[in-house]
C-alpha cells in the first residue's frame, strides 16, 4: 500500500510539474484568466459528479470556509498563469515552490497558525534565506560583467532585470501560502470531499468575477488548448486532489513534503525536453539553492503540508 502511495504521489507531482509547459503552450491560443476559468469550471464539474454523494453533507458554516479557501486558490492561480505569460516554465515552477518556505514563515503569527501547529524553527528561517538567495540568482543576472574575478559587482544581482512575470509568480506563491494556511484551519473540521467541492467551486466563481478586470478574454479551442485543459482540469486538479488526500493519509508528512519538492525539477525536465530551455550556471545554482531551502524547511516535520500549486 505504501509503495503504491509513493508511486502515485510521484506521478501526481510529475503531472503538476508538466503543467507549466503544457499551459505555457496553451496560452498562445488563450488569455490566462479565460484559461483558468475554463479549467476550474471543468474541474468543478468533474468533482461534482465524482463526489455527488457528499452534497448533502455541506453545512451552512462550511460555505464561509470554502469561500475563503477558494479565494486564496483563485488568487494563486490568477497570479501564476498571468505571470507564466512573461516568464519561463522552469522559473515559474521554482518560484512557485517557495510556498513551502513561506508557509512556516507566515506561521510566526499565532493567528495564522492552524490549530496545533508549532511555531517555525531555525530550519524554516535558514531555508527561507537560502531560497531568497536562490530566487535572486535564478531571476536576475549579475549587475556587471566579469572583468576582474574578484569584482564584487559580478556577485550582486541586477534587480532591474527581474520581469513582471517573476514578480507576479512570487505573488502567486504568497497566495498559495495563505491557501495552505486556510486549508490548515478548515480541513480538520470539514471532510475532504465537500471541502474540495466548495473550494474549487468558489475558485471558479472568483475567477469569473475577476475575469473582466484582468483582461479581455479570448480562448480558441485548438488541440493544444483542449489537451492543456484536459491535463490541468482532470489530471492536475480533480484527480490530483483526490490522490494527494488518500496518499497523505498513508505516508509520513515529511515524506510527502519532500516528494512535493520534485515539482520544479519535473517542470525543468519537461521544459528542457519540449522547449529546449536551458539554465545557465548562475540560474542553475539559484534553482539548487531554492530546492535546498525547501528541503531544509521540510526536514523538521510539519502538521500541515502544502497542497498542489501546479501551473
Amino acid at each position: 500500500m505504501k509503495l503504491r502511495a509513493y508511486l502515485l504521489m510521484t506521478f501526481v507531482v510529475a503531472v503538476w510539474g508538466s503543467t507549466f509547459v503544457v499551459i505555457k503552450g496553451a496560452l498562445a491560443d488563450s488569455t490566462p484568466a479565460a484559461f483558468n476559468l475554463t479549467r476550474m469550471t471543468l474541474a468543478f464539474l468533474v468533482l461534482a459528479v465524482a463526489y455527488h454523494r457528499y452534497w448533502w453533507s455541506i453545512r451552512r458554516w462550511h460555505i464561509a470556509a470554502g469561500a475563503l479557501v477558494g479565494l486564496c486558490l483563485a488568487a494563486g492561480y490568477q497570479f501564476q498563469t498571468v505571470g507564466l505569460v512573461h516568464t519561463t516554465p522552469s522559473k515559474s515552477a521554482f518560484i512557485t515552490g517557495l510556498v513551502v518556505v513561506l508557509v512556516p514563515l507566515f506561521s510566526v503569527m499565532p493567528w495564522l497558525r492552524p490549530p496545533g501547529a508549532r511555531p517555525p524553527r531555525w530550519n524554516a528561517f535558514t531555508g527561507a534565506a537560502l531560497a531568497f538567495l536562490g530566487i535572486l540568482l535564478l531571476t536576475a543576472p549579475p549587475a556587471a560583467q566579469a572583468t576582474d574575478p574578484g569584482q564584487l559587482a559580478t556577485l550582486l544581482p541586477d534587480l532591474r532585470s527581474i520581469n513582471v512575470g517573476d514578480l507576479l509568480t512570487f505573488g502567486c506563491s504568497i497566495a498559495f501560502a495563505f491557501h495552505c494556511l486556510a486549508l490548515g484551519h478548515a480541513s480538520p473540521r470539514i471532510a475532504f470531499q465537500p471541502l474540495a467541492l466548495l473550494q474549487v467551486g468558489f475558485c471558479a466563481i472568483f475567477m469569473a468575477l475577476s475575469l473582466p478586470i484582468i483582461e479581455h478574454p479570448h480562448l480558441a479551442w485548438t488541440p493544444r488548448v483542449v489537451i492543456a485543459l484536459a491535463v490541468a482540469a482532470v489530471l492536475a486538479t480533480a484527480a490530483a486532489f483526490s490522490i494527494q488526500s488518500w496518499a497523505q493519509s498513508i505516508l509520513p508528512t515529511t515524506h510527502t513534503a519532500l516528494i512535493l519538492t520534485l515539482e520544479p525539477v519535473f517542470a525543468w525536465i519537461t521544459s528542457f525536453l519540449f522547449l529546449g530551455e536551458r539554465l545557465g550556471l548562475r540560474p542553475a545554482i539559484g534553482a539548487l539553492l531554492i530546492l535546498s531551502g525547501i528541503a531544509l524547511t521540510e526536514l523538521v516535520p510539519q502538521l500541515h503540508v502544502p497542497t498542489a500549486h501546479e501551473g
